[in-house]
């Protein structure tokens, strides 16, 4: 275990090797031996939780969850697992998120976004056209105050689409944010365009990822350490009362760039 990466100041377990990660996870955690799911309650059509001092609501649309590639009308345990990461962490004062520019990818409901918000970041919520109307509800239900520290706002976002996006002009976030981002294999090269593109040297990256499919989580890793450093942050560090062996937690920091040759 090393001592913090990025802005974040916990231990952290460096990624070495995408199949050495994938098996450590699969291996040790086995995680389809465990409860899917088993912090939420995705056929109700609200999702309660309290996080900062307050009770959060946020609406789910469950009969969306029948259309193909659709999973962001619903909340996720590692949305939870993160949301609840960030605050332990600012509690810990091993992450500061007051004051930060922050980007939440494939916000969903918006819980994660929603938190960071609450410790004080500024934060764009964004996910993709049709969903962005639940989205901008649960924003208002749950941060549209005037005692909350930070801001949300609500954009769209499709991965890999537009470099020239507001999001990918400087200055860039000190802090991109997802839950269940890493799902299938035809994803991972827009994924990991849109989080080069968001992220500069001084960006953090933390990622929770359902542990559905080794060889999803496994070609993401592979891809992403050609311009990341990555490690896993154990569930020692995670908040003490939302811990999975179905969810993983990574996070990212772009490289040092290359002093040039010419």
């Amino acid at each position: 275990m090393e001592g913090g990466m990025g802005a974040y100041g916990g231990a952290v377990r460096p990624v070495e090797s995408a199949s050495g990660e994938t098996m450590l996870l699969w291996g040790l955690g086995q995680p389809t031996a465990h409860r899917n799911n088993a912090m939420v309650r995705q056929a109700a059509h609200s999702f309660e939780i309290d996080a900062c001092g307050r009770r959060l609501s946020l609406l789910q649309s469950p009969s969306s969850m029948s259309t193909p590639g659709v999973t962001g009308a619903v909340v996720w345990d590692s949305g939870v697992v993160l949301a609840k990461f960030l605050e332990h962490a600012a509690d810990s004062q091993q992450l500061h998120l007051r004051d930060a520019r922050a980007v939440d990818l494939g916000s969903g409901c918006g819980l994660v976004g929603c938190v960071a918000a609450l410790l004080g970041a500024h934060v764009v919520l964004t996910d993709l056209p049709d969903r962005l109307k639940l989205l901008r509800k649960n924003v208002s239900l749950n941060v549209d105050d005037p005692h909350v520290p930070g801001s949300a706002r609500v954009t769209e976002l499709v991965w890999g689409d537009d470099p020239r996006h507001e999001l990918a002009r400087e200055p860039l976030p000190d802090f991109v944010l997802g839950s269940d981002v890493i799902y299938n294999e035809e994803a991972v090269d827009d994924l990991l365009l849109t989080l080069n593109q968001l992220s500069g040297q001084h960006t953090t990256i933390l990622l929770a990822g359902e542990l559905r499919n080794d060889a999803v989580l496994e070609c993401f890793l592979e891809a992403a350490m050609e311009d990341f450093l990555i490690a896993c942050i154990e569930q020692d560090q995670w908040h003490p009362e939302f811990r999975s062996n179905r969810v993983a937690l990574f996070i990212l920091v772009k490289k040092p760039e290359r002093a040039s040759t010419d």
